[in-house]
């Protein structure tokens, strides 16, 4: 694997345990998060330079659902973190205090609940990249023959993290989050690990929801043009 590919996996990686920190507020406090709000900017930008290519080709060739589906669950997330962005400067009291507004919880509103919608945007997207993610992991490890025993693992460890992920967005009102503003709180009390695991699951819901939705559509695809191949002779 080439240099540049480690590189785009490393900001990738980067951005989504940023992300996960950064739904931390009340575990990290205000600094921290938004120091790391910061550099999730700059691996922002550095993301979308890195697939500049994938713009330019939004108006080539043919599109099928997975494409459509790619396209706006991209845009949506693009939109989320341009929002999260813009409303996180007229809040911020420690790293850029003189952007501060009068209309404060107004922005705040915004900002927190633009950041659970983009939460959940940026796992779908993983998810539509999730194939081409595990293809490169495998290259890195050297990995060159399928195995059974390893594939049924992983699909039993996806189904472990998806039926933990939605106890714990049960558990912790997702739903109420992506509709609802709180700005005292939610009242979980957390450790460190036990947010990250539990977001971490929660991300794992639509990663292998996304990613299994996308194999099925693809395999009944497959079997049409079988069939009508098959018709033709």
């Amino acid at each position: 694997m080439n240099r540049l590919m480690v590189i785009r996996l490393g900001v990738d990686l980067s951005m989504t345990v940023l992300m996960v920190v950064a739904m931390a507020y009340q575990v990290t406090g205000n600094m921290i998060h938004e120091l790391v709000g910061t550099a999730l900017l700059g691996l922002f930008i550095l993301h979308n330079i890195f697939n500049r290519k994938w713009y330019k080709a939004i108006f080539k060739g043919k599109y099928n659902a997975r494409r459509i589906l790619g396209v706006v669950v991209n845009f949506l997330f693009l939109i989320s973190v341009a929002v999260i962005l813009i409303s996180s400067a007229p809040i911020s009291a420690d790293v850029f205090p003189f952007l501060s507004s009068s209309y404060d919880m107004t922005w705040r509103q915004i900002h927190v609940l633009t950041s659970y919608w983009g939460f959940i945007f940026m796992a779908v997207h993983i998810g539509l990249s999730w194939g081409m993610i595990i293809n490169a992991v495998r290259n890195m490890a050297g990995i060159t023959q399928e195995s059974r025993i390893r594939t049924l693992v992983l699909r039993v460890l996806a189904v472990l993290i998806v039926v933990y992920g939605v106890q714990t967005s049960l558990e912790r009102d997702m739903g109420y989050k992506l509709t609802i503003y709180n700005p005292f709180g939610w009242g979980f009390d957390d450790s460190a690990m036990r947010f990250l695991i539990d977001y971490l699951a929660i991300m794992g819901i639509y990663i292998s929801g996304t990613h299994y939705a996308l194999k099925f559509v693809q395999k009944q695809t497959n079997r049409k043009l079988s069939r009508d191949n098959a018709a033709t002779k």
